[in-house]
C-alpha cells in the first residue's frame, strides 16, 4: 500500500481546523499555497502545502492576521513559531507531532519532546499534549485524512516514551507495595497505549505489575495466580471484546480463571457506559486514567 502523500482540501480542513472555504481565500488572495490540479481541476496539496498551512494556521491561531502571515518569508515563519512555542508548548508540540508524522520524521518527535521535558513532567506531556493529539489522530483516521501507516507510526512513537518512563521508574525501583496489578488486553485487542500508561501509573504509585500487553487469551491469565496471591487484573478495552457484551466477558473471565473472587478492574472506551450493576462487586468500573490515579492513590492510603 502507497502511502498518501497527496491531500485534498477537505483533508486539509481536517488538518488544520481551518474550513476549506477559508483554505480557498488565502490560497486566491494571499498565494500561500500552491496546489496541483487534477485533470478534472481538482486541488491536491502535496506535503510542503500541508507543512505551510500548519505553520500559518499555528500563527493565525496565536493572533497573527493572515494579511501580515502571507508577507512573511519561510525563514521568518520558522523564527516566529520557534519563538511563540516557548510560550505555548502544548499546541507548538500538537502541531510539531503532526508534522513529524506526515514526514515520518522520528528525530523531529523526539526533539519535540525533549523541548517539552524542560518544562514539564512526563505525565503532563501524556495529558496535555499526547492525549489530545491522539483524539486528533483517531478522528483522521477515521475520516481518511491519514493512512493507518501514519497513525502507527505515531502511536509507536508514544508508546517507547511511555516505555522509557516505565523503564525510569522500575530502574528507581520504588515498589513498596506487595499488591500486584496484572495489565493485559484481551485477545485481538491491540490499542495498548492506555494500558501502558495505566502501568505507567501503578509503577509511579508504588504497586507491583506484571505486564502482559496486548492480545491474550483469557486461558492464561489463570497461572499468575499460583505466583502472585494477591493480584488485582488490570485490562483495557478499545475495541474488543465485539463477540459477547463486557459483562458476558467478566463472567467468562472467572469461570476461566477459576476463582470468582480475584478483583478485575476495567478501562477504556467500551465501558464508559457500563452499570457498576450490571458486573459482579469485585468488577471495578474505571473510567479515565485520571479515575485510576485517584483509585490507586485510594488503595496506597489502606
Amino acid at each position: 500500500m502507497s502511502v498518501k502523500t497527496q491531500f485534498s482540501i477537505k483533508d486539509l480542513e481536517n488538518l488544520s481546523g481551518v474550513k476549506a472555504h477559508t483554505i480557498r481565500i488565502w490560497e486566491k488572495r494571499y498565494q500561500l499555497l500552491e496546489p496541483n490540479r487534477t485533470e478534472t481541476n481538482i486541488r491536491q496539496y502535496d506535503l510542503l502545502n500541508l507543512k505551510k498551512l500548519l505553520n500559518v494556521t499555528f500563527l493565525y491561531n496565536e493572533g497573527y492576521k493572515i494579511s501580515k502571515i502571507a508577507k512573511f518569508q519561510e525563514e521568518e515563519i520558522a523564527k516566529l513559531i520557534q519563538d511563540i512555542s516557548q510560550t505555548q508548548k502544548e499546541s507548538y508540540g500538537i502541531k510539531t507531532f503532526k508534522t513529524a508524522m506526515f514526514s515520518f520524521d522520528y528525530a523531529l518527535f523526539s526533539n519535540a519532546y525533549d523541548e517539552l521535558r524542560k518544562e514539564m513532567d512526563f505525565r503532563e506531556v501524556f495529558y496535555n499534549v499526547f492525549l489530545p493529539l491522539l483524539n486528533d489522530i483517531g478522528m483522521l483516521w477515521q475520516t481518511g485524512t491519514i493512512d493507518p501507516s501514519h497513525e502507527r507510526f505515531i502511536s509507536e512513537a508514544i508508546k517507547q516514551k511511555i516505555i522509557l518512563n516505565i523503564h525510569e521508574i522500575q530502574q528507581k525501583n520504588l515498589q513498596k507495595n506487595s499488591l500486584t496489578f496484572a495489565l493485559y488486553l484481551p485477545y485481538e485487542e491491540i490499542h495498548e497505549i492506555g494500558l501502558l500508561f495505566a502501568n505507567f501509573e501503578i509503577l509511579s504509585a508504588g504497586f507491583k505489575s506484571v505486564y502482559l500487553g496486548n492480545n491474550i487469551p483469557m486461558d492464561s491469565l489463570k497461572h499468575l495466580l499460583k505466583h502472585y496471591p494477591d493480584i488485582i487484573f488490570l485490562s483495557y478495552f478499545t475495541v474488543k471484546p465485539d463477540k459477547e457484551s463486557v459483562a458476558e466477558y467478566v463472567d467468562r473471565f472467572h469461570t476461566e480463571i477459576g476463582n470468582s473472587k480475584i478483583p478485575l478492574w476495567l478501562m477504556g472506551s467500551k465501558i464508559v457506559n457500563l452499570k457498576p450493576n450490571e458486573v459482579p462487586k469485585n468488577t471495578k468500573i474505571v473510567t479515565s486514567l485520571k479515575e485510576l490515579q485517584k483509585e490507586l492513590k485510594n488503595k496506597r492510603l489502606k
